[in-house]
């Protein structure tokens, strides 16, 4: 398959599924190995972005997507009559910090830090799809613990969680990490242009 023709391909195959497709997907419905697929891809992706497209094909771990230009979401907020998404709440983004940097976590653990309930926040954040259940810990009661999810990526421009900003203090057992954890994912929303998830509700009683 000659490159224009796999562009092609590949362009059609994640503007028809709108969603994140896997690299493995991609390679079974092409027939190409993994460096060739993930090559092309990178290709068109910087294409875009340098022709100053109104589309965007971003890499989410081992997916990639097909997007709109941030730049462009006034412009698509209007056209399509739908309003701002309001920012995260200030409980919403402690337990997203937490979850984060510290994942998986348990809603126990969530709240051993910010020392208050959390169960609202946590439904919250799983309703907006920017974490999801990943398993129960192997301890008496079996809580269920929590990841970030490929949405919180895209939401957070974040390729991988490997993007995240550092922290300069790694303790789980530092309970004062509340607040930095905060300003870190402040900066990520800073640096995003457009596009915040709503998750603007204040936190239950």
């Amino acid at each position: 398959m000659e490159l224009k023709e796999l562009e092609s391909a590949i362009e059609g195959i994640l503007f028809a599924a709108g969603d994140p497709m896997s690299v493995e997907r991609l390679c079974l419905t092409l027939g190409q190995d993994r460096e060739t697929v993930d090559s092309v891809c990178q290709r068109m992706a910087d294409s875009y972005s340098y022709d100053r497209r109104g589309i965007r094909l971003v890499r989410l771990e081992n997916s990639w997507q097909m997007c709109s230009a941030p730049e462009q979401a006034a412009y698509i907020r209007k056209a399509l009559e739908s309003r701002k998404p309001a920012k995260l709440s200030q409980p919403a983004l402690e337990v997203l910090a937490i979850i984060a940097y510290f994942q998986p976590v348990t809603r126990a653990y969530i709240e051993q830090i910010r020392g208050v309930d959390s169960s609202y926040t946590v439904g919250l954040l799983l309703e907006r799809e920017l974490i999801r259940e990943a398993g129960r810990l192997a301890v008496p009661g079996r809580p269920m613990q929590f990841r970030t999810t490929k949405n919180f990526l895209r939401s957070f421009g974040l390729a991988s969680l490997d993007d995240l900003p550092d922290l300069a203090s790694a303790s789980q057992e530092d309970l004062q990490l509340t607040m930095e954890m905060e300003s870190a994912l402040r900066r990520l929303r800073e640096a995003e242009t457009e596009g915040e998830p709503d998750a603007s509700e204040e936190e239950g009683t």
